[in-house]
């Protein structure tokens, strides 16, 4: 996560904790589940690493990129009061990350990365930080960088940024919690499990909106909880072996049907 501070993490524990206890999804699913502290580590070790590549890549690209636009686009996008900026970041990095989610589906060395993320069988707001730094850093921007370029104010994106961190957790988390009409609109707990479902086929690749998933068939919203989560081919529970994983080891890929 590239929002992460050491205060998220007492924030998580006193709201999305107490959620899992009040309204679980899995009642017998306990706090201390299957591989906790493997996904501790993620959590205390990963942001590191993909602050590095991400500090990188903000250094590096958004110059070039803003170069190819005429300067009137981000001077007019800059221009919008912040109440229309906010939305229309959500709207455009919904683009980038689910182009870039949807390709870790499809191209099989993406996957081999993303499947880190896969490997999760018992969802809660901790496992949403089982990743591979490359597989988050590469979403992250895929979602940033369109912001940086167009000219966004640095309000709009720490709105969207920090949106972004509350949902990502709440995705994940075992709760029972759905949002009615909404749900047509926003990406929620019941739609995320769908994409973790290890029977499913791979769909609902959305971060926050689910617009995309509606515009091209990639949408699966049934009215009950999947069964289980998880892939076949396991990952390495150890945290440097799972990394290098992707580069040492062959992966079934479930292609985007």
């Amino acid at each position: 996560m590239p929002y992460y501070e050491p205060w998220h993490f007492m924030v998580l524990l006193l709201v999305l904790l107490p959620l899992e206890r009040l309204i679980p999804l899995r009642h017998d699913q306990p706090v201390l589940r299957r591989r906790f502290l493997d996904d501790l580590v993620y959590f205390i070790v990963n942001p590191l690493p993909i602050m590095i590549i991400m500090a990188g890549a903000v250094s590096l690209l958004p110059a070039p990129l803003k170069a190819l636009l005429p300067a009137a686009v981000p001077h007019a996008i800059g221009g919008l009061p912040l109440w229309l900026q906010v939305p229309l970041a959500l709207v455009v990095a919904e683009f980038g990350f689910y182009a870039v989610h949807r390709l870790c589906h499809t191209v099989p060395f993406l996957w081999r990365i993303h499947a880190v993320h896969h490997s999760i069988a018992d969802l809660d707001w901790l496992a949403a930080h089982r990743a591979h730094p490359l597989d988050v850093a590469s979403t992250n921007l895929a979602s940033l960088l369109p912001l940086l370029v167009l000219g966004f104010s640095v309000e709009a994106i720490a709105i969207w940024g920090a949106s972004y961190f509350v949902q990502a957790h709440l995705i994940h988390s075992n709760v029972r919690l759905r949002l009615g009409p909404l749900e047509h609109v926003f990406a929620s707990p019941h739609y995320h499990h769908w994409h973790h479902a290890r029977d499913a086929r791979p769909a609902n690749f959305g971060a926050q909106l689910v617009f995309l998933d509606q515009l091209f068939g990639t949408l699966l919203r049934p009215g009950h909880a999947p069964a289980c989560y998880g892939i076949p081919d396991p990952v390495p529970a150890f945290y440097p072996v799972a990394l290098v994983s992707p580069f040492t080891r062959a992966h079934t890929l479930e292609p985007v049907k």
